[in-house]
């Protein structure tokens, strides 16, 4: 189950300031709809999971990048739709 989480959640799950967060969305390091989402203007949630990955593999992108695969896979909008059954 993905975990969005608030400014401060993320901050102190990440030991670095709210602007950091900002400062990472603003400067395209974090992808929004993967690495965070705006909820309306004055609310933002970070996918916990992704930006600690992130943080893990800055120095493998490649990696972090199976990981952003792994969590779209994961969506239902991504899951194979059941099969419809014919009437007789």
């Amino acid at each position: 189950m993905v975990q969005f989480v608030g400014r401060k959640q993320a901050a102190a799950c990440l030991q670095v300031g709210s602007t950091t967060l900002k400062k990472y969305r603003s400067m395209g390091c974090w992808i929004e709809g993967i690495h965070w989402v705006k909820i309306n203007s004055r609310c933002v949630r970070y996918n916990l999971d992704l930006i600690q990955d992130w943080l893990q593999n800055q120095s493998d992108p490649a990696a972090h990048q199976k990981a952003i695969a792994h969590y779209q896979a994961s969506l239902l909008s991504n899951q194979p739709q059941p099969k419809k059954r014919k009437k007789a």
